[in-house]
């Protein structure tokens, strides 16, 4: 058995990708997109009718709904390939506006709905900022389900699960990379690597808190930068992996255990949290990490939704 049939023994694979042509291979459950991934696909010509498409049928209602149709129509494509769900992303400039994120979210489901797709089918992903996980409790309250991304910090986490979210994305390669990068010199990739990883640590850390307390939202690791940080979260509740990395566990046969246990996380010793605005806002502040990644990947998903916009015009 190879390691990506071991992996699906014990979590649910997801393909981190907008090339839809790459998931039948690797049959993953589940599929994720981001603008960056839409914006890459895109310019490839095998994808190229559908922005195409997309602006020749919906310039005239504006770009927000040409977006919203581009994205629906890689959602769509998607679905055809996998059993699961797609998760598919709100504009990141509405990371801090709870009230239009509810409303773009309405709309994308709307029109997944209108192609025949169950609400079921699709998460909304939104950056975890406190705006963002308002929106998507209320979203969870309308049966809208959510996939909270950009999520670095354990603050976020426990915010996540009070608003009952579905599904949070803990992004774990590039916590590494902060880390990494804050060490420099010093830093030891053999003594850091595996479950000594900081991005491992962070989603055990999360997996972890969840069990041990019946917290439902699902943990979906995500952002690898190799495969030793897979294995050593294989168990989670998700991973969503891109192709590159699904084809080294598809081509190795090297043995691969379950390291996350819902059974053991019961077990542990681990205070239960809460926040409020205040006591997330302030959490956050303290982690330089998360709130340096945090801004930075909405800054980067916002320029690449602007460059997919300047295709469209």
């Amino acid at each position: 058995m190879n390691q990506l049939d071991a992996l699906k023994l014990h979590t649910t694979v997801v393909a981190d990708t907008g090339d839809f042509n790459q998931i039948a291979a690797y049959a993953p459950q589940d599929a994720t997109t981001n603008p960056s991934l839409i914006l890459k696909a895109v310019q490839k010509p095998e994808y190229a009718h559908l922005l195409k498409d997309a602006v020749a049928q919906h310039a005239a209602q504006g770009l927000d709904e040409v977006m919203n149709r581009l994205l629906v129509s890689f959602g769509c494509e998607i679905l055809k390939l996998i059993p699961g769900r797609v998760s598919t992303e709100v504009d990141a400039r509405l990371s801090f506006d709870t009230e239009a994120t509810v409303t773009r979210a309405r709309r994308i489901v709307e029109l997944y709905q209108g192609q025949g797709v169950h609400v079921d089918r699709v998460l909304i992903k939104i950056a975890s900022t406190w705006e963002g996980i308002q929106a998507a409790a209320k979203l969870e309250r309308e049966g809208i389900h959510t996939n909270l991304t950009l999520l670095f910090s354990f603050a976020q986490a426990v915010a996540c699960g009070q608003a009952k979210v579905q599904l949070i994305s803990p992004f774990v390669g590039r916590i590494y990379d902060w880390y990494k990068k804050s060490a420099g010199a010093t830093w030891d990739e053999t003594a850091m690597a595996g479950a000594n990883d900081p991005g491992v640590r962070s989603v055990r850390s999360i997996y972890e808190f969840y069990k041990k307390h019946g917290i439902a939202t699902e943990v979906m690791g995500a952002s690898f930068r190799n495969v030793g940080q897979i294995t050593a979260l294989a168990g989670c509740d998700l991973l969503t992996i891109s192709p590159d990395l699904l084809a080294q566990l598809a081509a190795s046969e090297a043995p691969l255990v379950r390291a996350l246990d819902p059974a053991a996380a019961k077990a542990l010793d681990i205070p239960f949290v809460t926040h409020d605005e205040a006591s997330f806002r302030f959490a956050l502040n303290e982690d330089a990490m998360a709130t340096e990644k945090l801004a930075e990947g909405i800054r980067a998903f916002v320029a690449d939704t602007i460059k997919l916009e300047a295709l469209m015009k």
